[in-house]
């Protein structure tokens, strides 16, 4: 018997976060949203005809605060009964608010002008997350968590998009979790985001050419090439395009990164600076210095994948 996966939407400011249910024995959430959205989620759970004290498992596909943020609280509301899952390389998120501050300050703080933005970053971590907390599970990819009742879920790396990020595969339907590591063309922003580009397109590749989800379920409703959202839960035919679409727009963004890196780098008073040549090329014209700011992470990540390849080999 198929193992039923609800959505659990819940709107934020500008972005849909999704949690979904997955209706085992043992049933888990994956993913946890924020603060404010664990009510919500509370309520879709309760539409699926499950209650929160039913939970038994967190599954946390990376640790960005939309997707963990509510983690402390859910897993107070199961009674502290639910096991907190996470990959080794995003737990430090999980415990330390702080984490994510760090995270924006060395990814795109220099490339913004704000001199407010460390305040307003240590404001929102503290408004959005609900806990810092341990995780009862820490992945390190290759896991297999039993759910009860004969349903388990494989646990692979694809990273990129985080050092962490991972998706979660029931086993024997191949219904495919990964967060946000199929970005497509973005979501609210317009721009997919991802910290380590090369990472980013092994992760899509091994989805595409090993996983090969029957469904494919992603964490925002990420948007195609003409800015309409795909579907939360792709059927086969539409993971592949997803797959295949966030390939070819990383390989447009690798291309234009890589000629503007290479003619040098300046400063200017574009809002795009020192990448409005990438912006130019690429077409893109939305506010590059709105959160989660995917423009300026992405073309950090080939700023220093390309200088690291640039470097003389230690003698």
């Amino acid at each position: 018997m198929a193992v039923t996966v609800s959505p659990l939407f819940s709107p934020w400011g500008r972005f849909g976060l999704y949690s979904f249910l997955i209706d085992a024995e043992e049933p888990a959430i994956v993913d946890a949203g924020v603060t404010s959205t664990v009510d919500g989620t509370v309520a879709e759970l309760e539409k699926s005809g499950r209650r929160i004290e039913d939970v038994r498992w967190i599954l946390l596909t990376h640790g960005h605060i939309d997707h963990l943020g509510g983690a402390h609280a859910l897993w107070e509301l199961t009674g502290r009964k639910a096991k907190v899952v996470i990959h080794e390389a995003d737990l430090d998120y999980l415990r330390r608010r702080r984490a994510h501050v760090e995270n924006y300050l060395e990814l795109r703080d220099h490339y913004l002008d704000n001199p407010e933005a460390e305040s307003q970053q240590t404001a929102a971590t503290e408004a959005a997350i609900s806990g810092e907390m341990n995780a009862d599970v820490i992945l390190r990819g290759g896991e297999s968590l039993s759910l009860g009742g004969g349903v388990s879920v494989s646990v692979h790396g694809i990273p990129g998009h985080t050092a962490g990020s991972v998706a979660y595969v029931i086993d024997g339907q191949n219904d495919v979790f990964v967060g946000d590591a199929v970005q497509i063309h973005g979501a609210a922003n317009g721009f997919p985001g991802y910290e380590d580009p090369d990472a980013y397109r092994g992760s899509l590749e091994f989805l595409r050419d090993t996983i090969r989800p029957a469904r494919l379920f992603l964490g925002h409703p990420y948007r195609d090439s003409t800015g309409e959202p795909f579907e939360i839960g792709l059927d086969a035919e539409g993971a592949a395009r997803a797959i295949d679409e966030s390939l070819e727009i990383e390989a447009r963004i690798r291309a234009a990164a890589a000629r503007a890196i290479e003619h040098g780098l300046s400063e200017s008073s574009s809002p795009y600076s020192p990448f409005e040549s990438v912006a130019a090329e690429l077409g893109y014209t939305s506010d590059p210095s709105l959160e989660p700011s995917p423009f300026f992470t992405t073309m950090d990540g080939y700023r220093r994948r390309i200088a690291l390849r640039e470097q003389p080999p230690r003698t």
